[in-house]
């Protein structure tokens, strides 16, 4: 299997390390990425190729094999939900106009993996480009990112409030209820954007009947028993894997959040997201997603072309760094302390404001 980290020969002459152990300048940087942004075609096609055949393979290895009674099968589903997600992560790109190098194709596709991924691509881009515009705005918080309060909101909330922001940020809802809420639920109306023009509701509900068609066929052939045990189980790993790996490329404790009088696109782009340090195997299923600090500054480059910048600028590969240990870790960070400019936990907040108070 081709890894994402095999670095082309054209992007080895794009590559001229840049030795400098200071923090990079992020507007300097970002003109600097822009020899990056070029997609290849073949690779582009490649890369679709060897994520979708193995995926639709395997998918319909295991109807077969559930129907006939194997449900030993089952056992593959965490490769073919992986696979799942390294589909989202094509279609992540298209919606940066990263993958091919036209607008329309990149639409086409998108919208044509969005059937399978349960995501309205018109919807998500739109949510998405939202989240690029303004991550790290503490005065803009709200549209495509998990939410996140200060400690001061935080302490200004009454009892149920508090109960509720707590259980929002539990793990078990994070990582379990709230990707099949999303995947399942949300993603079949345009939330937040019912009254932004009817291009939302199409994309919305042409991606429903497309994937409904899909599945219906499916149950036909298979049983509506044996699609569903193969489907939902699948969905539902791709789904809280690419939430997780969202979640922690954004939340860690000195991630960046600043008041719009001080934000700046440029600084909240490199300094708001992680780098998340995987194996091999992993950095191929999610698409190089965890050299997200690169791809907020830089968004047009495709992810195939990721690991260059990196060989390319040495020093963004100590930036913001989490190991997947610390990654698990972070998931007790759940408020941001504007005084000390770190994501603490609640019990950590809880300490601050005692001493505070006496």
């Amino acid at each position: 299997m081709t890894h994402t980290n095999v670095v082309s020969p054209d992007d080895h002459a794009d590559a001229q390390v840049n030795s400098a152990s200071e923090r990079p300048n992020p507007r300097v940087l970002a003109r600097e990425l822009n020899r990056f942004t070029s997609p290849r075609l073949a690779r582009s096609l490649w890369e679709l190729a060897i994520t979708i055949v193995p995926f639709a393979l395997l998918f319909t290895a295991m109807l077969f094999a559930v129907d006939a009674g194997y449900y030993a099968a089952l056992a593959l589903t965490p490769v073919a939900g992986m696979l799942l997600l390294r589909l989202f992560i094509i279609q992540h790109d298209c919606s940066h106009g990263s993958y091919l190098a036209k607008k329309s194709s990149n639409k086409w596709l998108g919208r044509a993996i969005g059937v399978l991924t349960l995501t309205p691509y018109d919807c998500w881009q739109r949510s998405h480009a939202l989240h690029h515009a303004n991550t790290g705005n503490l005065d803009a918080r709200g549209f495509g990112d998990v939410d996140t309060l200060t400690v001061e909101e935080f302490g200004e909330l009454n009892r149920l409030h508090r109960f509720l922001y707590r259980l929002y940020r539990h793990p078990a809802v994070l990582l379990g209820l709230g990707p099949a809420y999303l995947f399942l639920l949300r993603h079949r109306l345009p939330i937040g954007l019912m009254r932004e023009g009817v291009i939302y509701w199409m994309s919305a509900m042409l991606t429903n009947a497309v994937t409904a068609i899909i599945l219906v066929g499916l149950g036909f052939m298979f049983g509506a028993w044996t699609t569903a045990v193969v489907f939902l189980p699948v969905l539902l790993i791709a789904a809280s894997v690419g939430v997780w790996l969202f979640y922690v490329q954004h939340q860690f404790e000195h991630a960046f959040w600043e008041r719009k009088a001080n934000w700046e696109f440029h600084d909240a782009a490199l300094g708001g997201s992680s780098y998340l340090v995987l194996p091999a195997p992993l950095r191929w299923f999610t698409g190089n997603i965890g050299i997200h600090h690169v791809h907020h500054l830089a968004s047009r480059i495709p992810f195939y072309r990721l690991p260059a910048v990196l060989k390319a600028h040495p020093e963004l590969s100590n930036f913001n760094q989490l190991t997947a240990i610390n990654a698990v870790r972070s998931m007790v960070l759940t408020l941001w302390d504007e005084e000390r400019g770190k994501l603490v936990s609640f019990r950590e907040a809880a300490r601050t404001r005692a001493l505070a108070a006496g």
